[in-house]
């Protein structure tokens, strides 16, 4: 198998478990979790952490080394735009990462209120993604 692939592969892998797993993040999360639940969700955060280092690994090398020549993507201010969201996103994920970091120990059985805000950010997180797969269509189509 040759190495495109391979990192295609790995990129494509990547985006949908990061996809994924701000899904399940957004499913389970509720306004009173137990400390058992988060420690879950949890989880599900550091595998959307891992995903999204193989994502941003496997994407470098399609840029640099083994994707179409670097100049497709550096004079592309679509691609530029793909990467400010995908930042964006991993920025907006601080918050409930934290959250659930600082809250996943104690008691398991205790009922912790979750704020507003901690759903509210998993929400603006999907909807970003959503747009992110267009960009990169239309760098696909030679637009940008």
């Amino acid at each position: 198998m040759s190495t495109l692939i391979l990192v295609r592969y790995l990129h494509f892998i990547g985006i949908l478990l990061v996809f994924s797993m701000v899904v399940a993040e957004l499913v389970l999360v509720k306004r009173t979790l137990t400390r058992a639940q988060i420690k879950k969700i949890a989880v599900f955060d550091g595998i959307y952490g891992a995903a999204s280092i193989i994502t941003v690994l496997a994407g470098l090398s399609l840029w640099f080394w083994v994707g179409k020549p670097p100049e497709f993507y550096t004079g592309n201010h679509v691609f530029y735009t793909k990467i400010g969201l995908f930042i964006l996103v991993g920025l907006i994920s601080l918050y409930p990462t934290i959250f659930f970091v600082k809250n996943r120990k104690g008691d398991l059985d205790e009922n912790v209120d979750i704020p507003k805000n901690i759903i509210r950010a998993i929400r603006i997180e999907l909807a970003i993604l959503f747009v992110i797969p267009m960009l990169a269509s239309l760098m696909a189509y030679g637009i940008g």
